[in-house]
């Protein structure tokens, strides 16, 4: 099935390098103009803003820190300026900070919940004054939102299961204006945040039904497909691609 999103206007969050920027990529190869945000790596972002140029679409990267309410809003409404509209939001910045609770910090507790739920609402917030007919809300979860198969991770699980009632809540709200909302689930997928040959990956791979780790193009396909029109009548879905890890 070839997907079409010629004339769509998107912007990907926390789209540097690995999962984001392979669904940046992803939605101007299908036709769309992307816009990226990103932290703290502006070279890493500008190469992806000229990946996309180089696709024949208007790329651009904005600076903005997840965690910062002003800076999300700054750069949605940026995004819709620079485009002239707002057609797709994807929900893609996160952050993972592990270990027992009893040894987390506030401050890391914060962080995750301020970047993977409090960052993800301001976003939407400030993206449905710009989405219409047809807009497109797709948030990136976790297949630890479902299933806490590790030892380590209960805030950052808690904070990408709060996106499953989050999803489902807003499909509700807005079915009404022909947005969907829905949420993809990555599994161990092979990035800078989880190397297929990193520390971790033995420990994981043992729960992947098919035995390797997925690549973020992976992701990026199903991001792609839910937010063309093919996905319409798809909303307030959580779409699993973690191998079998859940299966």
């Amino acid at each position: 099935m070839q997907i079409d999103l010629t004339g769509k206007r998107a912007l990907v969050t926390g789209a540097s390098r690995g999962l984001g920027r392979a669904i940046a990529l992803s939605l101007a190869n299908a036709g769309a103009d992307v816009v990226i945000t990103y932290e703290k790596s502006a070279d890493k972002a500008q190469a992806v803003a000229e990946e996309i140029r180089a696709l024949g679409r208007k790329g651009h990267a904005i600076q903005a820190d997840s965690s910062s309410a002003e800076a999300i809003v700054q750069a949605v409404n940026q995004t819709a300026e620079t485009l002239g509209g707002l057609d797709i939001l994807v929900n893609n910045a996160g952050i993972a900070r592990g270990g027992p609770l009893e040894s987390m910090s506030l401050e890391d507790i914060d962080a995750v919940i301020g970047v993977n739920i409090r960052g993800v609402v301001i976003a939407t917030q400030a993206a449905l004054a710009h989405l219409g007919q047809g807009g497109r809300i797709i948030n990136i979860g976790s297949c630890l939102a479902n299933r806490v198969a590790f030892e380590g991770i209960a805030v950052y699980s808690m904070s990408k299961s709060a996106l499953n009632s989050f999803t489902r809540g807003l499909a509700r709200d807005l079915g009404p204006k022909g947005i969907t909302v829905n949420l993809v689930h990555p599994g161990p997928t092979d990035s800078d945040m989880n190397p297929a040959d990193g520390e971790e990956a033995k420990a994981q791979l043992q729960h992947i039904a098919l035995g390797h780790y997925g690549k973020p193009e992976d992701i990026a396909a199903a991001v792609t497909f839910l937010a063309s029109p093919a996905a319409g009548q798809i909303t307030g879905t959580g779409l699993d691609v973690d191998g079998g890890v859940n299966a």
